[in-house]
């Protein structure tokens, strides 16, 4: 099996519990730095690709011209039926890529919030992990409608899209599945260096770090299922 390829999109991002997940699983992976300058690789050399989140709108193109570079990638990544997990900016990127658009949400979530499965993730290869309240890191401001042609898998109290499949091999998670306890306290320590979280999130960085003592370890379990069970889908298609 081919490589699973990691796109980064921000500086920020060191990809939480998604490598060792991955090799865990038995799956080989590759990074690329896009904020780096970094450049994509050929499609035929990976066997999926996982897009991470980031700090950015997706339509910040003239700002973070890699963002043009990486909606591409992911439409190509569709038509060529590659497995692909959005994560986070990675949901919105394809949904994006689908044709909708990337607003400010009416809510700002941020730290340990529950998600709500729909019907439809009770059979899904992905989602049927969860059930309903399960509750998942959130930190994002930007939300968007579900992308026409694709299946709701999870809403929120405040957001309608939490999670959507495209097809069979494509996946998209608002919440930060990918996330570890170590990663998030690295994001709320830099974060506290460059605003006032609690005036411009809402919560405080105690209450999240008090939210981290108490769920991190069930949200850490279930993010090593879903890459788990990501490869899966990978190894199957791939033979």
């Amino acid at each position: 099996m081919k490589p699973v390829l990691l796109v980064r999109n921000d500086p920020w991002e060191s990809f939480g519990l998604a490598p060792s997940s991955l090799a865990w699983a038995g799956a080989d992976f590759r990074t690329v730095n896009m904020p780096a300058g970094q450049t994509l690789p050929p499609l035929e050399d990976v066997s999926a690709v996982v897009m991470f989140g980031g700090t950015v709108n997706v339509d910040m193109v003239e700002r973070h011209p890699f963002l043009a570079d990486v909606r591409e990638y992911t439409r190509r990544a569709l038509d060529a039926e590659v497995p692909f997990l959005g994560l986070c900016l990675g949901s919105q990127i394809l949904a994006r890529t689908l044709g909708k658009e990337v607003v400010k949400s009416p809510v700002k979530e941020i730290g340990f919030e529950a998600i709500r499965p729909t019907t439809d993730a009770k059979e899904d290869p992905l989602f049927s992990l969860y059930t309903d309240g399960d509750m998942v890191v959130q930190w994002h401001e930007d939300t968007y409608e579900l992308p026409e042609g694709s299946v709701l898998l999870a809403s929120s109290d405040a957001i309608d899209v939490q999670g959507y499949r495209v097809g069979d091999l494509t996946w998209a998670l608002q919440f930060h599945q990918e996330v570890d306890g170590t990663e998030f306290a690295w994001w709320l320590d830099i974060a506290s260096t460059e605003m006032d979280i609690e005036a411009v999130w809402g919560k405080s960085p105690d209450t999240l770090r008090a939210e981290s003592a108490e769920l991190m370890r069930g949200h850490e379990e279930r993010g090593r299922e879903l890459f788990r069970r990501f490869v899966d889908v990978v190894r199957e298609r791939a033979w």
